[in-house]
């Protein structure tokens, strides 16, 4: 683990500027896309209520090293994107056309939305999503199986979250035999998760999966099973009667909504601590996961960034 005080001065990577074409910047990182690549840089931004509200130092190099290290576990399940990793910060991959339909897999039955499983089975509705549930279900109780709520790509930030299997394929979002590729590898990706995180001494409640068309075969892209796309409980900590601890980007949610903020206006900024005390969140989380210790790249990341991708533009 990186000792607190190196958390406090680290330098957060903010944005990335390189010597690449076509940059397309999203909440949490920027994307160059490159001659049938996309050159995919994670930043240290921090996004919640669908707004960039600050940076955690080291967390893209988080994400993107867990995410790497998840591909590796699951691809004999699905195929994946990925082509090499040239920096702890980048990603190059294959270019693929990504499906309209963003997948939710959950193992148990929570959230406070207006349109969270749990939200819906307590005002009882028994076939949320089109999916029976059993009666007599609490919330944070596991699901007698893992589920599938899919629901559509953002579009400026708006999903739409009740979407079952059946709509799917009559509105033709997706085809029949392919979404059923579809279930069957994100199930099993799930329940591949909910091993690791049972032997790292956490919980695997749920997450989101991206999957995309390469010359017609099914891959996994984006990133997968990190504190930012999976919502995770220490196990230690779980009861049926009281609200786990998250050790995911949620424990960051639930402080803005302590000062009052809950997506309008200013955001409070950050106390250093609470930011160094994040950071090591994210980096418990991928050495209990993958049983490595986490060694960053060296500050400050930009221009080694740079240094790295400059052969692409000679080669593009």
């Amino acid at each position: 683990m990186i000792d607190r005080e190196t958390l406090l001065r680290a330098e957060p990577l903010l944005e990335t500027d390189l010597p690449l074409p076509n940059k397309q910047s999203g909440k949490v990182r920027d994307i160059y896309l490159l001659d049938g690549r996309r050159v995919l840089v994670t930043t240290d931004r921090v996004s919640a209520f669908d707004r960039v509200l600050g940076a955690i130092p080291f967390k893209g190099q988080v994400l993107n090293q867990l995410s790497l290290w998840w591909f590796r576990q699951t691809e004999d399940i699905v195929r994946n994107h990925v082509l090499e990793a040239p920096d702890p910060n980048v990603t190059i991959a294959r270019e693929a056309q990504a499906l309209p339909v963003e997948i939710i897999v959950r193992g148990y039955i929570t959230g406070v939305t207006s349109t969270s499983l749990w939200t819906l089975y307590a005002q009882g509705e028994r076939r949320p999503y089109g999916i029976p549930l059993p009666e007599g279900l609490q919330k944070n109780d596991p699901l007698p199986q893992p589920i599938i709520t899919p629901t559509t790509k953002a579009e400026g930030g708006a999903h739409d979250e009740r979407l079952t299997r059946d709509e799917i394929i009559s509105c033709g979002l997706v085809a029949e035999d392919l979404y059923r590729q579809i279930e069957e590898a994100a199930i099993a990706i799930f329940k591949r998760g909910q091993e690791v995180a049972r032997a790292a001494g956490l919980i695997l409640v749920d997450t989101k999966y991206e999957f995309g068309l390469i010359d017609g075969e099914l891959v996994l892209i984006d990133e997968i099973h990190t504190p930012d796309s999976s919502r995770y409980w220490i196990a230690d900590s779980y009861q049926r009667d009281s609200e786990p601890q998250s050790f995911d980007k949620e424990y960051l949610r639930k402080w803005f909504k302590a000062q009052g903020y809950t997506g309008e206006g200013t955001p409070p900024a950050m106390p250093a601590e609470f930011v160094a005390e994040v950071a090591e969140r994210y980096i418990t989380a991928y050495e209990k996961l993958t049983g490595e210790t986490f060694v960053p790249g060296e500050q400050p990341a930009a221009p080694r960034i740079a240094a790295a991708l400059a052969h692409l533009t000679a080669t593009s």
